[in-house]
């Protein structure tokens, strides 16, 4: 029985990690300017966890079948630990995180707390129960007030994020459910909510981030091809949580030049 149990370890350890090694279990092809960076980042995590991983439950699998049960097993010796393995173990482990915690914190930092490029693309996302919309502040450069008061997530659009429409600057704000964005610029993102936490996903950009109520939270990133992607929301918000998703539309400066002034003169 102790050998069975070993080998059904050993194969299920062994087989998990082939499709790690081989990226069966990956994320899909990136396509930000912060790809290479993160991609990196899970790489060396997955590296390093994997030996561990690796390490662990090939010996699980050892243990089971060297100490097995027998007829001619010695007695059981119970063992009340060793302070001195406990403490290396901890001190490994907390240099193993927090220098992956500070690998990482250049790229996550400078996205939320260095100020995006001259001439960045302005965005707007409001999360709520249970959609995405996304916000263009216009021509002018200025987003319109909104009012929680003027919310009715039922009507979608401009009504959906209760956008103030004696504002002088609302003339031009454009709402969508999809977001568009072109290609090789940055991106000022100013991400919202407006009921419960949820979480603006998007794998192929490498873009996540919470939406919290009550908070405004900037982030910039930057497309690097062209394509569809899309958007998940990665915080359980909901009954219908499953149906808040949406798409990224990027495209190139022109096609996005062309959109945003369809829109806006849609609002005349």
């Amino acid at each position: 029985m102790g050998l069975a149990l070993m080998v059904l370890i050993w194969l299920i350890t062994l087989i998990s990690t082939y499709f790690f090694v081989a990226k069966t279990w990956w994320l899909p092809v990136g396509a930000s300017a912060a790809t290479g960076f993160i991609d990196r980042q899970f790489t060396i995590t997955f590296i390093l966890m994997g030996i561990i991983f690796l390490a662990a439950q090939l010996g699980l699998g050892y243990i089971v079948w060297r100490y097995r049960q027998t007829p001619t097993a010695p007695p059981v010796l119970y063992s009340h630990g060793n302070t001195r393995l406990e403490i290396i173990w901890t001190a490994l482990t907390a240099v193993l995180f927090i220098g992956l915690n500070l690998m990482g914190k250049p790229v996550w930092a400078s996205e939320r707390f260095d100020p995006a490029e001259a001439g960045a693309v302005q965005v707007e996302a409001t999360g709520m129960q249970f959609a995405w919309y996304f916000r263009y502040p216009g021509a002018d450069g200025t987003y319109a007030k909104t009012k929680v008061s003027l919310m009715d997530p039922s009507a979608g659009g401009e009504a959906a994020v209760g956008l103030d429409t004696s504002d002088p600057a609302s003339k031009d704000d454009v709402v969508t459910g999809t977001m568009y964005l072109p290609v090789n610029r940055e991106v000022d993102l100013s991400l919202r909510s407006v009921d419960v936490i949820h979480d603006l996903f998007v794998p192929s950009l490498r873009f996540k981030q919470d939406a919290v109520p009550g908070l405004n939270i900037h982030m910039h990133f930057k497309p690097t091809a062209i394509g569809e992607y899309e958007i998940a929301c990665a915080e359980l918000c909901g009954l219908g949580h499953y149906k808040m998703h949406g798409m990224v539309h990027v495209v190139s400066q022109e096609d996005f030049d062309k959109w945003l002034a369809a829109r806006e003169a849609e609002k005349q």
